[in-house]
């Protein structure tokens, strides 16, 4: 994907606090999130085999706890409220770091567009970026085995960029627009909290518990639909280099429920979607790629996803 780094000034919705230390005190174990949005796996976005593990030995729902004392020898993990970012002359994650605002915002940029031309006044999302492990305003703590994660309460995609190199090694899922599609999955939460989607499947979800799963994984193929509007305007801006669409692709493919569990050594059990197949989220990706348009991505009208 062609791009370049944004100037000084333009980055007001990315937060750098991989420099933050631990907060004195505290136990090791800290809850994974139960009302965040992710990729794949329990509730969160994208799900290494880690999270597997997680959902294999403890709480499969995004719930449960996981014990990172090894990782933060006793501390608790930072709070969002004092952020300490890297300098950029000792971050060996800048070029990383620079792309991934790049991409986020470039996707804000286009659904603002699509807010505009509808009337609407689109309301930016945050990128926070941590290492390891973060305490949120709104859902709690995660480490950074739960991969990326958008919180609804706190309008924040959480982001450690060390699951890029996690795609690569466990999911066989490298390239730079693998990652950018992640980074507009994620955003895709963001556009389902602000049209209401989300508080609706969460009162349905309510009503009827027995629709939780199949209505997360609605949720979920939605919000890899809306990855892929963000990738025809990338397509339809020539910024997209050979083999880029296809990176995207096979990261959509790589965190179906299904493949998940099959690497897990686990069996496929369908009742335990909440993501959706790798046929599944493929399929969304490419729709909302092929058409360009969000109205295209009405993954709760269709009888089978």
């Amino acid at each position: 994907m062609k791009w370049k780094r944004s100037k000084r000034g333009a980055n007001r919705d990315v937060i750098d606090a991989r420099g933050s230390s631990p907060s004195a005190g505290g136990g090791g174990g800290l809850p994974i999130p139960g009302n965040i949005a992710g990729l794949g796996g329990g509730a969160g976005l994208v799900v290494v085999l880690v999270i597997v593990a997680i959902q294999i030995f403890g709480g499969g729902g995004g719930e449960g706890g996981f014990d990172i004392g090894s990782v933060l020898s006793g501390a608790q993990a930072p709070g969002t409220a004092n952020p300490v970012g890297i300098p950029p002359e000792e971050d060996p994650q800048r070029d990383l770091k620079d792309f991934s605002a790049y991409v986020f915002n470039d996707v804000q940029d286009t659904w603002a567009a699509v807010f505009r031309k509808d009337g609407e006044r689109y309301e930016h999302a945050q990128l926070y970026l941590y290492a390891n492990a973060v305490r949120t305003n709104g859902c709690g703590s995660a480490t950074s085995a739960v991969g990326p994660f958008y919180c609804p309460a706190d309008r924040r995609v959480y982001l450690d960029l060390s699951f890029y190199e996690d795609m690569s090694r466990q999911l066989n899922a490298p390239g730079d627009f693998a990652w950018a599609y992640v980074i507009a999955h994620e955003v895709g939460h963001h556009i389902q909290n602000l049209l209401g989607t989300n508080a609706e499947v969460d009162g349905a979800t309510r009503d009827d518990p027995d629709q939780a799963n199949e209505l997360s994984v609605r949720l979920e193929l939605q919000a890899d639909c809306y990855a892929g509007v963000w990738a025809a305007t990338v397509f339809a801006e020539g910024d997209l280099e050979p083999g880029d669409i296809d990176e995207a692709f096979t990261a959509s493919e790589a965190v179906g429920d299904d493949r998940l569990q099959r690497q897990a050594g686990r069996q496929v059990n369908p009742d335990s979607f909440t993501h959706g197949t790798s046929a599944q989220r493929y399929h969304w990706f490419e729709t909302g790629y092929s058409s360009g348009d969000p109205e295209a991505c009405d993954t709760f009208s269709v009888d089978e996803v």
